[in-house]
């Protein structure tokens, strides 16, 4: 099952919105969930973003369930600018799964790392799940990350790719779980647009994927 496109504007990299996440599951960060690193945005920053970006200790703790285990591989860069893109990146998806398994599209710790329009699109992404009563299971494999930075350092563009094949959902009222159809390939490139807040956060602008498009 795949998201259904959402379209929006990226100031500093344009790409057309399409978070297509399809219905399947990933979990516990087996990689380190600690951010220490802060990103400055181009974007507008959501009200929650806005109100409490700052210092490193006050990001939102984002835990997941033993149920879902979303690991990212080779996550880090030497330089720390992507560094920080890479961390706060991470953990926009990280809230992003965290709030499709508390069933809460209104998630203010998926709102820290969105600008206010990106916020938009995800509560669409986490609706496309919680409004069919279902949560995610299963392993979630993060993978291959890349950063390109503006000449100004202040917007960048990450992309990563997932693995679906060891994912599902469950329908939270009748326990059936269901993983990618058969013949879907399971990997997806993601490509997220970023801005760094006045808070020193990197922030999601707006995103779009395809699905086999991971080399």
């Amino acid at each position: 099952m795949a998201r259904p496109a959402l379209t929006t504007t990226a100031a500093a990299f344009t790409t057309a919105a399409a978070l297509l996440l399809t219905a399947c599951g990933g979990g516990d960060d087996s990689s380190s969930d600690d951010i220490r690193s802060a990103g400055n945005n181009s974007g507008t920053p959501s009200a929650s973003a806005s109100s409490s970006a700052g210092a490193d200790d006050k990001r939102p703790v984002i835990k997941l369930p033993s149920s879902f285990q979303l690991t990212f591989e080779n996550w880090t860069s030497s330089d720390p600018v992507e560094q920080a893109v890479l961390d706060d990146g991470k953990e926009q998806l990280r809230a992003g799964y965290a709030a499709i398994i508390e069933n809460d599209p209104d998630s203010r710790n998926r709102a820290f790392y969105d600008t206010k329009n990106g916020f938009l699109q995800s509560q669409q992404w986490i609706r496309t799940y919680t409004d069919k009563n279902l949560t995610v299971i299963g392993k979630l494999p993060v993978f291959d990350p890349k950063v390109v930075l503006a000449k100004d350092k202040a917007a960048a563009s990450l992309s990563y790719c997932t693995d679906e094949s060891k994912a599902a959902t469950r329908n939270r009222k009748t326990g059936e779980v269901k993983g990618n159809p058969a013949g879907t390939d399971p990997e997806v490139l993601y490509v997220i647009s970023m801005g760094r807040s006045a808070q020193g956060v990197w922030q999601a602008v707006s995103a779009r994927s395809e699905r086999a498009g991971c080399a």
